[in-house]
């Protein structure tokens, strides 16, 4: 398939649903939606959002599970030149309230009861006790509050918005316009607003998918919550810059992943090792036909790779990114032998620059040597309403500083070695984390270790570890003969702590909390 020529996403529709308007796109449960019928339901919904008073620049929020109605509003919002805030399904009401107020969400689309989230009381709660000023519309799926307008509402109330001023309003939008707004969460600090914009996210988009070599023909499992920049802005253009089908799981559930698969006849994996784990290890696997799967995508250490190739992805691809640079900037092709796609993620995609700087230079660092990722090419123009931040966030050539380690090898293909602020220094020597975590993920014992610095009268900081196990842990002194055969002495964790996964320190979007875990010591 030739690489699209559409610049803004609502254009990308189009050309989609002229190109192939009866191949399906959208798969809800028993609901499918061809690529034009869901181009249909998307020019109705933004009518209806011009006949509610919404237009250019303003921003729509969305808050439900992976529906076809999060895609239709998205897809809707854009279409009208407006920008899209896509929030936290598990996101506190203080969360919720901050992002809302920050954004100057004008429109909330959200879905009043997902899973055990009363929505209806959740933004009752932001008016009443953190306060909106002015109030957003509200507009809630399926049923609402006696008076209000819903969702399904806004065809009917479309209806007398012509065709000619939909089409005035998409043709205005332009490639350079923010399509939608994501807010990074962050553990500490407030989260912060990343605006990215239409032609860069097809354009990053299609790159991925040619790496992963995707035809009109797969089917993407989609369990990846929409609101991330690897469901919403990677996984779903991926697929559609290449005609693909897209199945939705309202969120993650090993057992109805296994399901859908098997059903679907699934071949593109997106997700984590929080959700190849699961599925691998539930009692379901062996009775379910996952043959279908091909390829994907996923991150983490060679042995959180394997997972998804064992569960039957064998050209799962490694990848590196982040937000602000619309979802990944290095894939790793299938046709690399699996042995390097388990360590590496693979040269930087076409519209993307990679350099390896010295964390306390700045100057390019050797083929092999660890020092800071920077980014330049598909990259967020700055965080939204901060500009010391956006100042921060950027070296002089225009390098975003990702505050992560890698290295890069002499053809280019980039190897993740861990966070910039989880390095620890023990003995005033640095040492990260990962290098360590990868050594010790070989074991046999380990399902899931992670190493931090703990403070030390004598080192400053002494490394230790998280250790998880599925069965009988293996002893300390064990551990340390381990290590001592692979590292030298002093990157040797010196303390152990053996914890239940559950027990993880987790933010709200599933990342591990790496500030929290000398708390287990």
């Amino acid at each position: 398939m030739d690489k699209p020529t559409s610049r803004t996403v609502p254009d990308l529709l189009d050309t989609f649903a002229e190109r192939q308007p009866e191949r399906p796109f959208i798969i809800d449960g028993e609901r499918c939606l061809t690529y034009v019928a869901f181009r249909d339901a998307v020019r109705d919904h933004a009518k209806g959002l011009l006949s509610i008073g919404a237009t250019r620049g303003d921003r729509i929020a969305i808050l439900m599970g992976n529906r076809a109605e999060w895609l239709i509003a998205y897809f809707a919002t854009m279409t009208i030149g407006a920008e899209v805030v896509a929030l936290n399904t598990m996101a506190t009401a203080r969360e919720l309230a901050y992002q809302l107020s920050h954004a100057e969400v004008t429109v909330i689309v959200f879905e009043p009861q997902y899973r055990d989230r009363d929505f209806v009381a959740v933004l009752g709660e932001v008016q009443n006790e953190h306060g909106l000023d002015p109030l957003p519309k509200f507009l809630p799926v399926d049923t609402g509050p006696a008076g209000a307008v819903t969702f399904e509402e806004l065809p009917e109330l479309g209806a007398r918005i012509g065709d000619d001023t939909l089409t005035a309003a998409q043709s205005a939008i332009c490639p350079e316009d923010t399509a939608c707004i994501l807010y990074t969460s962050g553990s500490t600090a407030l989260p912060k607003g990343v605006p990215l914009h239409h032609w860069a996210m097809i354009d990053n988009a299609w790159s991925i998918g040619e790496r992963q070599h995707l035809t009109p023909d797969d089917r993407l499992w989609l369990g990846v919550a929409l609101f991330w920049s690897y469901g919403c802005v990677n996984a779903l253009f991926a697929l559609m810059t290449h005609g693909g089908t897209i199945v939705l799981q309202h969120h993650f559930e090993p057992g109805e992943a296994l399901r859908l698969i098997e059903r679907e006849r699934c071949t593109v994996f997106y997700g984590t090792a929080a959700m190849s784990r699961p599925m691998l290890e539930h009692p379901e696997r062996l009775e379910r036909d996952l043959s279908s799967l091909r390829t994907g995508t996923t991150i983490g250490t060679p042995e959180q790779v394997q997972l998804v190739v064992d569960l039957g992805a064998q050209e799962i691809c490694n990848v590196y990114g982040l937000t602000e640079a619309f979802g990944n900037s290095c894939v790793i092709d299938v046709e690399q032998p699996l042995a390097r796609r388990l360590v590496s993620s693979g040269p930087a995609l076409d519209g993307v620059e990679i350099r390896i700087a010295d964390v306390e230079t700045g100057a390019n660092m050797a083929p092999g040597e660890m020092g800071e990722i920077r980014l330049r090419g598909h990259l967020m123009k700055g965080y939204l309403n901060d500009p010391i931040r956006t100042a921060e966030a950027f070296d002089r050539e225009g390098y975003l500083r990702t505050g992560d380690l890698g290295t890069l090898d002499e053809e280019g293909n980039l190897t993740y070695r861990g966070r910039l602020k989880e390095m620890v220094k023990t003995g005033g020597i640095n040492v990260a984390p990962a290098e360590i975590e990868a050594v010790y993920s070989q074991y046999d014992e380990i399902d899931e270790i992670y190493v931090t610095g703990i403070p030390d009268d004598r080192l400053d900081e002494a490394l230790a570890a998280v250790v998880v196990c599925a069965n009988e842990p293996p002893t300390e002194a064990a551990l340390v003969a381990f290590g001592r055969e692979a590292l030298a002495g002093y990157k040797v964790p010196r303390h152990y702590r053996f914890v239940k996964a559950e027990d993880l320190p987790l933010t709200t979007t599933g990342k591990l909390q790496r500030n929290r875990l000398a708390d287990f010591f």
